[in-house]
């Protein structure tokens, strides 16, 4: 229910509220507006009014009669905004171009020196063609997706996969780009795109669980993304498995990736011979599938650890689903049998049988989709930060005055 207050407030919490509930689920009907929010429909009429007169929302028709007409439901407008979103990893980025919608309007690929002495200089140089307008659509932001901890009280971020430490990522970018921009955990942006436009969709409560170079979460929880108290909820490769484990780049010893990540199982196949010296993720997936017992034990125990872990978070936070995402997903075929089985007996009884698991195969572009998500989901939120406030200020729903602060 959209939040008791007075005046502007309340003008932009309600049309917050209306247009969250529209972008998600419509086409709806304005009936259906009022009794999700608690709102009463005078209200609705009202702040519905307003949004299609902004050009963000508009009328159309489910074809089916009633009471002699069609019933009038109510949809965003994709081209009333578009975003511009980023994943950036090791050596290359690619981008999207959005529309409000989660229309894909462009994509885009790069080389990308993360360890250039300037990288926020070469990040821009490498955005900037790509920021025009669209059909004179307003550009509400750019977002970026990193692999690493983003400190959402201060924008700065830490990546020990790009060698990035207190990079003020955001702010810089923002700057020199003269757009705001949002940044976020790579992952925490992959489960923006699951909510808003795929696999998560139907759910207001699941995990998103990647597996590839590194092993990440990202917990939605209430239909929000939860980000902790610093931003770094989700770290789940770190989760302490064993003190005297291998060692990791975080500077601890047997965190959870050190045993399920490519790079881990690709050694651990060496030692039993599953594959040679010099061979990569790829070499042991085709190991295991032209049936070498070893490589296919290697994947079987991997699955089972993970399925141990997400057992555990499942039970704790009770989601509607698990998603599995990211590379290792290549070889899912390998990890199934261990993740499940390991998922199913690991949990709270009552729960086992109340948890769905879907994989959503690997691809950049679903991240960078994320990424733009970022900034097309601040219109449909009340989140405070000073770039999202600027977001929702380009959009012609929310008049510079009438911004919350």
């Amino acid at each position: 229910m959209a939040a008791a207050t007075s005046g502007p407030r309340l003008r932009d919490v309600n049309r917050v509220a209306v247009l969250a509930l529209i972008g998600r689920h419509g086409p709806i009907s304005r009936a259906d507006v009022a009794r999700r929010l608690g709102l009463s429909p005078p209200t609705v009429t009202a702040v519905t009014r307003s949004l299609i007169e902004a050009g963000v929302i508009r009328k159309v028709d489910d074809g089916v009669p009633r009471g002699g007409r069609p019933s009038e439901l109510l949809a965003v407008v994709g081209p009333a905004g578009h975003a511009v979103g980023v994943k950036v990893a090791a050596g290359r980025l690619t981008g999207v171009r959005a529309d409000l919608d989660g229309t894909l309007l462009d994509t885009f690929s790069a080389p990308f020196d993360e360890a250039a002495v300037n990288p926020f200089e070469a990040l821009s140089a490498l955005l900037a063609p790509h920021l025009a307008a669209v059909d004179d659509a307003p550009l509400l932001g750019v977002g970026l997706g990193v692999p690493g901890f983003v400190d959402s009280r201060t924008g700065l971020v830490e990546a020990p996969l790009l060698g990035w430490r207190h990079m003020p990522l955001r702010d810089y970018l923002s700057q020199l780009l003269d757009v705001p921009v949002l940044v976020d955990n790579d992952v925490n942006t992959l489960a923006a795109y699951e909510h808003l436009y795929g696999l998560g969709r139907p759910y207001e409560d699941f995990l998103t669980i990647t597996l590839g170079q590194g092993v990440g979460a990202a917990v939605v929880s209430g239909g929000d993304l939860r980000r902790g108290g610093h931003g770094a909820a989700g770290e789940l490769g770190h989760l302490p498995m064993d003190p005297a484990g291998p060692p990791c780049h975080c500077g601890k010893r047997g965190c959870l990736e050190t045993y399920v990540c490519d790079g881990a199982l690709v050694e651990q196949a060496r030692e039993v011979g599953a594959v040679g010296p010099d061979a990569g993720p790829a070499d042991l997936r085709a190991a295991a599938d032209n049936g070498h017992a070893g490589a296919r034990a290697v994947y079987r125990a991997a699955g089972a650890r993970l399925g141990t872990v997400a057992a555990g978070l499942a039970t704790v936070l009770d989601p509607q689903a698990v998603l599995v995402s990211g590379e290792g997903t290549l070889a899912w075929t390998h990890l199934a049998e261990g993740f499940l089985t390991a998922l199913r007996a690991g949990m709270f009884p009552p729960l086992a049988d109340g948890v769905s698991v879907h994989v959503d195969p690997w691809d950049d572009t679903k991240w960078a989709l994320g990424a733009a998500a970022l900034v097309l989901r601040a219109p449909f939120t009340m989140n405070a930060e000073p770039h999202a406030d600027a977001i929702r200020a380009r959009l012609a729903a929310f008049p510079g005055a009438e911004v919350a602060q």
